[in-house]
């Protein structure tokens, strides 16, 4: 059976899988990435997990995978196949396709950028199924985005597209690592607000799970926090409504997990602010943890075609 190696490389962990044409996962593992051993531990793990899998495929396929894709965070040179930068992995100028590539004995290897990947797979066969035009924004740590079009996620002239979370949204404001002061993640990541309401309760243990919750109770503390932080990324994605246009705005990452406690308010904040620009549809991510390995999948699908397949599975046959 005709398949590909798709790699997701975290900050502490790996998940992979081998995906058939028509995006199903057709085997799962996961691996530590041995990030205390240090940058070099990390890069031969990922080569003898690929290696690992590629044999899987050729004892219960019959025939090796015809290629190969990875996610990894960071910054990324899709274009040279390179790992340019990973704080959490210690990586710098990593030459990550040509390792893959030359362990996997010549096999076509895609690399890309970990959000950006799991947006292209939202995007292909899971929330935005069907939608020619999609911003996928991730709320997690921090905030990062995808730009979808027609099939394809835009990475920049630099590689730097879709970084949503460092739109100035209060001018002047929370210093970010990034050197801005009032960045969209300082104030609507999953971070900003367990830091937050960290400071509402006094709780040093108070995440924004925690305050997603007390929103449900009714807790007036935590509707002022969460308001806050549902005003500010309100502003950030109308910003990016007005210049990208979207059909579709998917909306992923821990945060989300909050559902309509987040949707409700969040739909109601974005649609107070717009005036001539056209609302797209809002909906939450549906892949889960499974978005950066299909993506991957699909960037390793891509390199074996003219042109960006059409997806003939539905995704919910694509999770397992």
């Amino acid at each position: 059976m005709r398949h590909v190696i798709a790699l997701d490389v975290g900050g502490t962990g790996m998940k992979a899988a081998l995906v058939g044409a028509g995006g199903e996962l057709l085997h799962q593992a996961r691996l530590a990435t041995g990030r205390d051993r240090g940058p070099d531990a990390v890069v031969a793990s990922v080569l003898d997990f690929a290696a690992e899998l590629r044999a899987h495929g050729e004892r219960h396929f019959g025939e090796p995978a015809s290629a190969a894709g990875v996610a990894v965070p960071g910054i990324v040179d899709a274009e040279q196949g390179v790992a340019v930068y990973a704080a959490n992995l210690g990586w710098r100028d990593v030459p990550l396709r040509a390792l893959l590539a030359e362990r996997l004995g010549g096999t076509p290897v895609a690399l890309g950028h970990d959000v950006r990947t799991g947006g292209l797979a939202e995007g292909r066969v899971g929330a935005g199924r069907g939608t020619d035009r999609f911003l996928f924004v991730a709320l997690g740590t921090g905030i990062a985005g995808a730009i979808g079009v027609d099939g394809r996620v835009e990475a920049g002239a630099h590689g730097f597209a879709g970084e949503i979370g460092h739109i100035v949204v209060r001018p002047g404001g929370n210093p970010c690592p990034c050197g801005q002061r009032g960045c969209l993640e300082r104030y609507a990541s999953a971070a900003a607000v367990s830091q937050a309401w960290v400071g509402a309760t006094g709780d040093p243990g108070a995440d924004a799970a925690d305050c997603a919750r007390a929103v449900e109770y009714g807790d007036p503390r935590a509707r002022g926090v969460w308001q806050e932080a549902v005003d500010a990324l309100a502003d950030g994605l109308v910003t990016a409504i007005t210049l990208l246009d979207p059909r579709t705005l998917i909306i992923g990452g821990g945060l989300a997990e909050a559902g309509e406690a987040l949707f409700t308010p969040l739909r109601a904040a974005i649609e107070h602010r717009v005036t001539f620009q056209k609302v797209p549809a809002l909906v939450p991510a549906t892949l889960g943890d499974t978005a950066g390995c299909l993506g991957a999948g699909l960037l390793a699908w891509d390199l074996l075609t003219d042109t960006t397949p059409t997806t003939p599975t539905d995704a919910s046959e694509a999770t397992p």
